[in-house]
């Protein structure tokens, strides 16, 4: 499903121009390659979870294999070790830099950010994890 979609993605490609574009706003000014690098590889990481939960959205709910195989995409080491829904979920925000919506049942509030990916299937998971 996903695989094909994303492959026709060149990680490569798309991350070298993400940096380009990086340095080209700081105005090329040296020894910062390799912060825009790190940059560039996290907004692919978070194109790619947009992009994952949008098909998604078409083609139904999420999956633990499909979370496997999304993390497998974004460079989470053994993710087929991971077999609980939530924690995939949490090892991809994390892999992401993004805020685990879910860490422990003492944080309140649920999604609460605008630009959270996850907020549909999160509130699911939070829901079976209580």
């Amino acid at each position: 499903m996903i695989t094909t979609k994303v492959n026709s993605i060149n990680r490569h490609q798309w991350i070298s121009e993400a940096a380009y574009y990086k340095a080209e706003r700081r105005g090329f000014e040296p020894g910062n390659e390799l912060e825009d690098w790190l940059e560039a590889e996290t907004d692919y990481s978070v194109m790619l979870v947009a992009l994952y939960i949008s098909i998604l959205e078409e083609d139904g709910p999420i999956t633990t294999s499909g979370l496997q195989e999304l993390a497998t995409f974004i460079g989470i080491q053994n993710p087929e070790r991971i077999t609980s829904e939530p924690d995939l979920v949490r090892a991809i925000q994390h892999a992401t830099n993004q805020r685990p919506c879910f860490r422990s049942p003492e944080i309140p509030g649920v999604c609460d950010s605008a630009d959270c990916h996850w907020k549909k299937e999160c509130r699911k998971l939070i829901s079976a994890w209580y």
